[in-house]
């Protein structure tokens, strides 16, 4: 080690530029902030969407359609999916608390069983919804369906 390779220790110097720290320091006066206007000013930030007092887009663009503030979500899942997790889990009953467990639905989401696909095992399924062919198809098999 000598003279010529000396460097201060990681962390003790800064490589920010502090400015507004007066004329000597080459960054005062208008603090590399140009001249003037809102920009210049602290406290300065734009509204989103803001397009320099043109009429915003969001506000140019017609309002259209209809949402429906009654409406219930649920998370579609088909009985073949259902049939795979119970022989999978060597389950006789597939209630929601299963469905979570293996990730197919979070536990804030409603559930509905729909028909697509075949059963071929007797089963107990709950779930907050079923689809007309879904509660045949697990009848069939002489299955229960409990609606939660």
């Amino acid at each position: 080690m000598d003279l010529s390779n000396l460097k201060p220790a990681f962390g003790s110097t800064k490589t920010r530029k502090r400015v507004g720290r007066g004329s000597g320091s080459g960054l005062g006066g208008t603090s590399t902030r140009g001249h003037k206007g809102a920009k210049s000013r602290s406290g300065y930030s734009k509204k989103i969407g803001f397009e320099g007092g043109q009429m915003p887009l969001q506000r140019r663009v017609p309002k259209f359609g209809f949402k429906n503030i009654s409406r219930v979500e649920y998370k579609a899942i088909n009985i073949d999916v259902v049939q795979k997790l119970a022989e999978k889990k060597n389950l006789t009953v597939v209630g929601f608390s299963d469905l979570v467990d293996a990730g197919f639905v979070s536990a804030n989401q409603l559930v509905k069983i729909l028909g697509n696909g075949t059963i071929s095992i007797k089963l107990e399924v709950q779930a907050h919804a079923f689809s007309k062919s879904a509660i045949s198809a697990i009848e069939a098999l002489d299955g229960n369906v409990v609606k939660l």
